[in-house]
């Protein structure tokens, strides 16, 4: 029995009202009625675990917790709670220091970054400087982008790459694409009964870079849904397309619980 990663901004719930997109509440109950394995992966990080989960609940969406993963629930593995120099939304923020992690601009262990439209190149310095000075730097996730009332802001690994070209020094990502994430993801897929490795995963995001490149590269099969960052292939460079196995317009269509959209 083969298993799904599902990927949540973009491809369940639409970026701008943050509501189910059509189908994708269908597509997850068919799953469950089919008892098929899948987790949802989101990069969630502005909202504590619970919360966001009984969010998707109160939307509709049917699963378990052992079907549901995001950053928050591996941070710790990679950043033990510590002084960190954080930088994202206010709720992210609140967010770690609830978790017991204190927010230190001087002398921090790691450089946390998280995702905000408003970044500054007064946070952009300082995130070059506390790298230099022998700080670990961190993504929360490796998004491509970022998009915010129908605007496409630079993503988490867009900013890392920015931060690591800037210093010379490497990053580590707490969530998608990283291995460690998708490999806590598959343990879940193998706790619902999927036998197999990556090879018996499909992943189905609407980030191409962010989430498919990545999961592709362990191997797993990989759907571009068309409902997020990416409205169209047109968009994409030709030598990224390979990074999708197979395109739908999005995950109702992909699971035949919603009539394919017309022009």
């Amino acid at each position: 029995m083969n298993g799904y990663m599902i990927d949540v901004q973009g491809t369940l719930i639409d970026d701008r009202d943050k509501r189910p997109i059509p189908g994708s509440v269908e597509a997850v109950a068919e799953l469950k009625r089919r008892g098929i394995p899948f987790v949802l992966v989101t990069n969630n990080t502005k909202q504590e675990s619970a919360v966001f989960r009984a969010y998707l609940r109160d939307l509709g969406f049917d699963f378990d917790e052992g079907q549901y993963l995001d950053p928050l629930m591996v941070l710790d593995t990679v950043v033990p709670p510590s002084p960190v120099a954080a930088y994202g939304s206010e709720k992210f923020l609140a967010v770690l220091r609830k978790r017991g992690y204190t927010l230190d601009y001087e002398n921090p262990a790691a450089v946390l970054v998280a995702i905000k439209p408003d970044f500054t190149n007064d946070e952009y310095a300082r995130m070059i400087e506390l790298t230099l000075g022998g700080a670990k730097l961190v993504g929360m996730h490796e998004t491509s982008t970022y998009v915010k009332n129908g605007r496409r802001y630079p993503g988490v690994g867009a900013i890392l790459k920015m931060v690591a070209f800037a210093t010379g020094r490497d990053y580590c990502v707490v969530g998608k694409p990283s291995p460690a994430f998708f490999e806590e993801a598959l343990r879940k897929l193998q706790a619902q009964g999927m036998a197999g490795g990556f090879g018996a995963v499909e992943i189905v995001s609407d980030d191409l870079i962010g989430d498919l490149a990545g999961a592709k590269s362990l191997g797993m099969h990989t759907t571009l849904v068309l409902s997020g960052k990416v409205a169209s292939l047109e968009e994409v460079p030709a030598d990224k397309r390979a990074y999708a196995d197979r395109v739908a317009s999005d995950i109702g269509v992909l699971f035949g619980v919603r009539t394919r959209r017309t022009a």
